[in-house]
């Protein structure tokens, strides 16, 4: 959850928006904070270089947990959370990782320590996901799956 307050700090977002209008914002920071833009001032570079990484960065991660990707994605997500074997997860922070057999995983943020702990404890682990984790938080993709 710190990341993606953060991030919506940074594009100077409440709530959820469009993908469009967030790639406004995108555009205008990276502008902004563009390294090409310093030629004279080597730390006010250096500090334009991290901030575009920053802004680059945060720009992917607010796409990934959109609505709108989430919208495009159903279907494979539905499928995955549905039918692949929980094969690892790790839980670090409110974050919960979870990895399927298929190599595809999955983040979920603002994971309270007491979900985490029954999951740990459930006997039927991939049933504990699908009923309290998998449609219950914020998520992201970070891997593909194998074909």
């Amino acid at each position: 959850m710190k990341r993606i307050i953060e991030y919506k700090r940074l594009f100077e977002i409440q709530e959820d928006i469009e993908l469009a209008e967030l790639k406004v914002k995108y555009r205008n920071l990276i502008k902004e904070w563009h390294p090409d833009k310093i030629q004279d001032d080597e730390i006010l570079k250096a500090e334009a270089e991290a901030t575009s990484k920053k802004i680059i960065e945060g720009y992917h991660f607010l796409v990934s947990i959109s609505p709108e990707t989430h919208l495009t994605n159903h279907e494979e997500y539905l499928q995955i959370t549905n039918s692949a074997v929980l094969e690892d997860f790790i839980y670090k922070g409110q974050t919960l990782k979870i990895t399927f057999h298929d190599k595809s995983s999955y983040e979920y943020f603002g994971v309270p320590k007491n979900v985490y702990t029954k999951l740990v404890n459930s006997s039927t682990r991939a049933r504990f996901a699908r009923r309290h984790i998998y449609h219950s938080y914020i998520y992201r993709n970070i891997s593909k799956k194998i074909e």
